[in-house]
């Protein structure tokens, strides 16, 4: 049975990439360990990017939802890698996360608000397809579960993050920005350095 979802990207990942960051398992799940605690960190901080009392319906039940998704997968990322004798890398950075936050309208306003919702799909959508390509290549058993859990999730949080964007602006206004920051993730995402993270080069 196949787990690929309808993926919005403009770029696929290849075959090549998979087989490649699965020769370095431990590394990758520190990566993903990560990755999640900043998820979880992101979502908590859209509270204070708009305040409660001004917030649109289901706004707080919707962010609290996907931090509390996070932390649950940040939980699963660090039993596999404490159970498989890893530890978590000292330092993490993200270079494909930080190109992608610099295409935000930084102080203006609701658009400021809009591109931090879209960027937050744009992570979460390409991290969707990463983890069905891990699926497909993987075969650890115990690590193939993992990243296949982890599919419907990030699938669901990219089309909520879409949607929450949608309350902030006009729909039409965001299905216009979001083509475009569609076209700058797959630049972006190809010219990110190799290595055993979710986020890498695909070379």
């Amino acid at each position: 049975m196949s787990h690929r979802k309808v993926s919005p990207l403009k770029h696929q990942t290849s075959a090549e990439w998979a087989p490649k960051v699965l020769q370095e398992p431990l590394a990758l799940l520190s990566d993903q360990a990560y990755l999640e605690k900043k998820a979880a960190n992101n979502a908590l901080e859209f509270l204070n990017l708009w305040p409660s009392a001004q917030a649109p319906d289901h706004w707080l039940s919707s962010v609290s939802a996907i931090a509390g998704d996070e932390t649950a997968h940040l939980k699963l990322a660090l039993r596999l890698l404490e159970k498989r004798g890893g530890r978590l890398e000292r330092s993490h950075k993200n270079p494909y996360a930080v190109d992608l936050h610099r295409l935000v309208r930084r102080g203006r306003g609701k658009q400021d608000l809009a591109d931090r919702l879209l960027i937050s799909a744009l992570i979460e959508a390409r991290s969707c397809e990463r983890f069905e390509r891990l699926v497909e290549s993987c075969k650890d058993s115990e690590l193939s579960k993992f990243y296949a859990g982890l599919i419907k999730s990030e699938n669901g949080h990219y089309r909520l993050f879409v949607d929450m964007a949608k309350k902030v602006l006009p729909a039409r206004e965001i299905e216009i920005r979001w083509a475009h920051l569609l076209e700058e993730e797959a630049k972006i995402i190809q010219n990110q350095p190799s290595g055993p993270r979710i986020h890498s080069g695909s070379a």
